[in-house]
């Protein structure tokens, strides 16, 4: 377990998975609320564009994400620093985003953030391995650029974070 003040920036796919899939609040509220409670110490964040991504739905999580607790960090002159100093460590750092998709326009943000904070990217994001591939994740951006990453499950554990299940 991690004992000192560690901030943690998410990637949106922590929050969207969890949702949708293994910690939906129908299943497991309590996660939503540790969410909160972080929040409330400062200890997560999420980037603007990952508060866009989410709230651009109008959905449960998108109605929970406005009346949660998470800091939102908007994108200010340090950030937009941080995000260029990504793109002049690598070229390949470009292929983070997906232009001709449109998606994954808040990844180099993330990291951006994470820079700025100091913070530990926290994902659902797998690195790519294959040495043919032109695709980049955000876990392939941090090790390039020595910025931490983990993902959601060893963020619980990293935070000593425990549910307790019971039937109803």
């Amino acid at each position: 377990m991690i004992t000192t003040d560690v901030i943690y920036c998410l990637d949106a796919n922590v929050l969207i998975q969890a949702w949708q899939k293994y910690y939906s609040p129908h299943i497991c509220a309590d996660y939503w609320d540790v969410l909160d409670k972080l929040g409330d110490r400062k200890r997560i964040f999420i980037p603007e564009l990952v508060y866009e991504e989410i709230v651009r739905t109008d959905d449960d999580l998108s109605k929970w994400l406005k009346q949660s607790r998470i800091p939102v960090r908007k994108i200010d002159e340090p950030v937009t620093r941080c995000l260029q100093s990504i793109y002049a460590h690598n070229p390949v750092h470009a292929n983070l985003v997906d232009n001709i998709r449109g998606r994954s326009l808040a990844d180099p943000w993330v990291i951006a953030h994470a820079i700025n904070d100091n913070a530990v990217v926290v994902t659902k994001e797998e690195k790519i391995t294959a040495i043919n591939s032109r695709k980049i994740r955000i876990p392939n951006v941090c090790e390039n650029m020595g910025i931490r990453w983990i993902n959601d499950f060893e963020f619980l554990k990293e935070l000593g974070i425990l549910f307790n299940c019971k039937v109803s």
